[in-house]
């Protein structure tokens, strides 16, 4: 572990970041309705040849680099946003919050959280699946030598990751804008409610940030809080559309793709640059690169593997030793 001794803490273990708001569980199943995945994209199981080739990348692979996205957490009950068909963007008009929209609106800022107030409860109750734990497993075994999630969602801290990166932030905290002090989501949630007692307002499908869809007259009466310590404005600790990824953190995960010796891509179309970057860097170290995902990603062409099918139908099912 000398290797990790150089880092911080908050580098090493994100989900970490005081104050603690994800609990870190085993492997306590994901309970999913029936029901509850129809919109996870179908595919066919991958033929036997793609598995093989898939399980001898993962076999050669000693110092292993991981960048998921929101395919990981279908499979978990949480849509994704850009999936033909069954993506949020296929099946409604809604588009995720815009950062500028959020810091210089204060009705915008009222909306966002009156949604996100509802849709909390669910969202943040949703549990790894399987191939969550088969990537923590494979951190265990020394294979993972990194892990990069563009997810919000905390499922990889709750499976147990510990050398990971939430490139996008965490929707488990919130941060002042103004000072920078963090809070758990969970001791908003309490403030929330205290603020606004008797509120209520009926939810529509949770998106992958945690926004539900309310009218707007629903939300006009709801109170948003300010930061206890300074007044400024409360953001969820995440990167909002329209914004970009802390330079720190892109350097950081940059380091850690230089000393891997292989890349795998888990559930991402790869569309959001802040992402595709990874790619484009793991090519020019000529680094091998396979992919596992339903439909095209914008990187099939730098991959020399490419398996369409569910993360938690494939990667459980590759030996690793």
């Amino acid at each position: 572990m000398g290797l990790w001794k150089n880092y911080s803490a908050s580098m090493l273990l994100p989900w970490r970041s005081l104050p603690q708001c994800v609990a870190v569980g085993r492997r306590a199943a994901s309970s999913v309705p029936v029901g509850a995945l129809d919109f996870v994209p179908s595919s066919s199981s991958a033929d036997r040849s793609s598995l093989e080739q898939l399980q001898t990348f993962v076999s050669q692979a000693s110092r292993l680099f991981v960048l998921t996205g929101a395919g990981i957490s279908t499979e978990s009950g949480i849509p994704d946003y850009r999936s033909e068909r069954v993506g949020l963007y296929a099946r409604t008009n809604r588009r995720p919050m815009q950062h500028t929209e959020f810091m210089c609106s204060s009705r915008a800022r009222q909306r966002y959280w009156a949604r996100n107030y509802v849709g909390w409860p669910l969202f943040s109750s949703h549990l790894p699946n399987s191939a969550h734990y088969t990537l923590r497993d494979w951190e265990e075994k020394g294979k993972v030598h990194w892990l990069v999630t563009q997810n919000v969602d905390a499922l990889h801290s709750k499976a147990g990751h510990q050398r990971l990166t939430e490139l996008h932030g965490c929707s488990h905290r919130v941060v002042c804008m103004g000072c920078g002090q963090l809070t758990a989501r969970n001791e908003m949630q309490k403030r929330f409610a205290a603020l606004n007692p008797g509120w209520e307002a009926s939810a529509g499908e949770v998106a992958p940030d945690g926004d539900v869809m309310l009218a707007d007259e629903q939300v006009l009466q709801f109170r948003v809080p300010s930061c206890q310590s300074c007044g400024g404005i409360l953001k969820p600790a995440v990167t909002f559309f329209g914004d970009t990824v802390d330079r720190a953190t892109v350097q950081f995960v940059h380091e850690r793709l230089a000393e891997a010796d292989a890349v795998l891509v888990a559930g991402s179309s790869l569309q959001v640059y802040s992402g595709y970057r990874f790619l484009l860097a793991a090519s020019e170290r000529r680094l091998p690169v396979a992919i596992v995902n339903i439909g095209p990603t914008r990187a099939d062409h730098l991959a020399e593997l490419k398996v369409s099918a569910r993360c938690g139908e494939v990667l459980p099912i590759l030996s690793v030793s």
